[in-house]
């Protein structure tokens, strides 16, 4: 069930729905950097148990990865200041939402048909993205990832769709301090915000991130 296809300028990877039927759900699915579409797709099949009627999606980011030969990127990382890294991840939202809308068109679901959830990166850019997108998403779940310090964020913030956090507390790529403080962060523009810290897993996602994600989606759309 798994395909290639080109939406808004993206290629990406689609999967489902598992109960062969029309979709009635979009789930995006964004990668880290220096990964590419196919390192989120496998986590289509695990989730289908919770939602058999939703297509998942998985976009490959824009750029080549500039510090590798292979992989993507959704922006640079070689200068971290805040202010860049925003930049970048203003730069590649309106090709993410693009793709969303035309995978959602795609599917004849309407626009708030769709959970948005990312890894690393991946994560910085569905909470970027998803906190500005004109239709909410239903939700968005953001893996070992962080909120961007944007101060425009609480002026530009569109509705407030619930956020699942999900970190290792051993992460040595992106510190465990960034979990809590996006946490802090979306409590105080008044986001509901669910949490799971995992005390012994790096930067990854284990059967827990899993199935509390997949118990997560099963909400959104219930």
């Amino acid at each position: 069930m798994t395909m290639q296809g080109r939406m808004a300028g993206l290629t990406g990877l689609r999967w489902g729905p598992a109960s062969k039927g029309a979709a009635r759900h979009l789930v995006v699915l964004c990668h880290g950097v220096g990964a590419d579409s196919q390192d989120l797709i496998d986590l289509a099949p695990a989730w289908s148990h919770a939602l058999p009627d939703a297509v998942f999606v998985a976009p490959d980011a824009p750029e080549p990865y500039d510090e590798a030969p292979s992989g993507r990127q959704w922006f640079s990382l070689r200068n971290r200041t805040p202010a860049v890294l925003d930049a970048g991840a203003r730069r590649a939202a309106p090709r993410l939402l693009a793709y969303i809308d035309a995978e959602l068109a795609r599917a004849a679901l309407p626009p708030d048909a769709v959970a948005m959830a990312g890894f690393s990166q991946g994560a910085m850019m569905v909470l970027h993205a998803g906190l500005r997108r004109p239709v909410p998403p239903r939700g968005i779940l953001a893996y070992s990832g962080a909120l961007l310090d944007t101060p425009e964020l609480a002026a530009e913030c569109i509705g407030h769709p619930p956020v699942l956090l999900v970190h290792g507390e051993q992460d040595e790529v992106v510190p465990f301090a960034r979990a809590g403080a996006a946490e802090a962060a979306l409590t105080r523009l008044g986001i509901p915000v669910q949490t799971l810290w995992c005390p012994t897993l790096g930067h990854g996602i284990d059967e827990a991130g899993l199935s509390t994600g997949a118990l997560f989606l099963q909400r959104l759309f219930a």
